[in-house]
């Protein structure tokens, strides 16, 4: 293909060791001190905090099935790998573990080189009646990654980050193909080369892949444009128990549904995504952000609609309510704080983040006279300390989980008419069910992390004292308050974390009837024998 370079870049290895039971790296992690004093700031927590689990602790049962000699390479049941594959990284996977928990263990995990290996593995599973669990980085927030239940005879992990290489760049094009198992930092750094970029930043992007982002329909960090992965792919590759799906590398196609439509969001129910054909970027060069604040959330929230409904197209439009804002650091004195950043490779973009910043002083934002950040000038204060806060919050709210803390996270979307009032029901409603079931008070905040012309992306963030021992259920419980709440105002159970098991009840209300009919006959026809991802959105 002309202008088509192989770059056969392997998966990157560190000296640095994961955390198996919680976010990211393990020497990131607060230590005992750090969790006490953050405990301190939450009434009604554990007086110390609990240690960190061990995996010899587990009591792991050696594996129920033994593969093929050939097969044995590509497997391990060493007891720290299974441990660390049998969930994700949600509140409630940090809670069980913590408490030594952590639900059904993968009797195996796989780690194929290539499309043969998989489909190969895929065989073996259906005839010895062993359940499959697709896995990237391992970074689901919400139970996308584990097994529950009996009804199969063993567990299959199937790791895919040994298959993570950008094998085709087509320079002219701006694309690449891609293999799933990429991680991002590596994904990012084969293509630092020429010039280009994909432009997905998840918060998880040091520990999620490409094939975890197209299964589970991931949002990135960006507000407005392509704020999915769906918006940068021409073609999919996908093993199925039926065969390989393979779609035309194309830049639109009117042909009937799209195939790659089918497996987008499919969370390794209906096959396993192995490598895709994506659109790319040139890199940005010119950058600038700036910071306002608001005393009144809800004009903070008709600034923010009039700069999504203008053509100016932030990279980052980032709305924090006063809460947010403060446990941030973005704000000491109680006001809401809009972040905006935009980013451009073929020039600076000072004039169209000031458009941006008269638009949101014309609704009630406030903003001293110092010069815009750009162009590697320092950040606006408030700007560093959100990102500081923002790669940081996942491990703070595991030394909160260490002190019995509930600390956790959910998001939706909805159209603007309904917005306002969703968020104040979510605030008053989670907080008044944290009170009456431990008796102490919750702490509800809330930012906008996407936004649309046609509406928003609230993502908010629950702190409250847990139930001791019984976390993972008072957890539960608010989110079905929250669940409830969503429903009733017909927005969405997920924006951008997936379905998964956590999400299936309302999932279930949100898709219509025959969608549910068709994706059932999908999964009989892909996966007769029943064993890709059990429980992931059909039964």
């Amino acid at each position: 293909m002309s202008g088509t370079t192989a770059q056969p870049t392997p998966p990157s290895r560190t000296t640095r060791t994961r955390s198996w039971w919680g976010w990211g790296w393990a020497d990131a992690h607060p230590d005992d001190a750090e969790c006490a004093a953050m405990g301190a700031l939450v009434p009604g927590t554990l007086a110390h905090p609990l240690p960190v689990p061990l995996v010899r602790d587990l009591r792991i049962a050696p594996p129920a099935v033994i593969p093929p000699a050939s097969l044995a390479h590509l497997v391990d049941s060493d007891p720290g790998p299974r441990a660390s594959h049998a969930m994700g990284k949600a509140y409630r996977d940090i809670a069980r573990a913590l408490r030594g928990r952590p639900g059904r263990i993968p009797d195996l995990v796989a780690r194929p080189t290539d499309e043969r290996e998989v489909a190969d593995l895929l065989d073996w599973a259906g005839e010895h009646r062993v359940a499959v669990v697709p896995y990237g980085g391992g970074s689901s927030v919400s139970g996308g990654v584990e097994y529950r239940g009996d009804a199969h005879r063993a567990v299959l992990s199937l790791d895919l980050t040994s298959m993570g290489r950008v094998l085709e760049v087509d320079v002219p094009g701006r694309a690449a193909r891609i293999q799933a198992g990429a991680l991002g930092p590596d994904l990012e750094d084969a293509l630092r080369p020429y010039g280009l970029t994909l432009r997905h930043f998840p918060q998880s992007f040091e520990f999620s892949t490409l094939g975890g982002w197209l299964a589970t329909r991931a949002g990135g960090h960006y507000a407005t444009g392509r704020t999915h992965i769906d918006d940068f792919v021409q073609s999919l590759r996908v093993v199925t128990p039926a065969g390989t799906s393979a779609s035309w590398r194309l830049p639109a196609s009117g042909a009937g549904p799209s195939p790659d439509r089918l497996f987008l969001g499919s969370e390794g129910a209906l096959g396993v995504i192995t490598e895709a054909w994506v659109r790319l970027q040139e890199r940005p060069s010119h950058k600038a952000s700036a910071a306002l604040s608001f005393t009144d959330f809800d004009a903070a929230l008709r600034a923010v609609r009039a700069v999504a409904q203008s053509d100016l197209s932030p990279a980052n439009c980032r709305l924090l309510d006063a809460g947010e804002a403060a446990m941030s650091g973005a704000s000491h004195d109680g006001s809401a704080v809009l972040v905006l950043g935009f980013e451009s490779a073929d020039g600076p973009v000072g004039g169209r983040l000031g458009q941006a910043v008269d638009l949101a002083r014309s609704h009630g934002g406030r903003r001293d006279d110092t010069p815009y950040a750009q162009d590697g000038a320092p950040a606006d204060a408030a700007v560093g300390a959100w990102r500081s806060a923002f790669l940081r919050m996942p491990y703070l709210r595991d030394g909160l989980a260490r002190m019995g803390a509930v600390a956790e996270t959910f998001e939706t979307a909805a159209t603007w008419d309904r917005i306002p009032e969703l968020v104040e029901e979510v605030r008053r409603e989670v907080g008044a069910a944290a009170l009456k079931a431990s008796g102490h008070p919750a702490t509800v905040n809330c930012r906008l992390t996407h936004v649309y012309p046609d509406g928003a992306a609230p993502y908010f963030t629950v702190i409250a004292a847990g139930r001791p021992g019984d976390e993972v259920a008072f957890w539960d419980d608010l989110k079905a308050v929250a669940g409830d709440v969503l429903h009733r105002h017909r927005a969405t159970i997920t924006h951008h974390h997936a379905v998964g098991r956590d999400h299936r009840p309302g999932y279930d209300l949100q898709r219509p009837d025959p969608f549910a009919l068709a994706l059932k006959a999908a999964k009989g026809a892909l996966d007769p024998r029943g064993i890709l991802n059990p429980g992931v959105l059909v039964d």
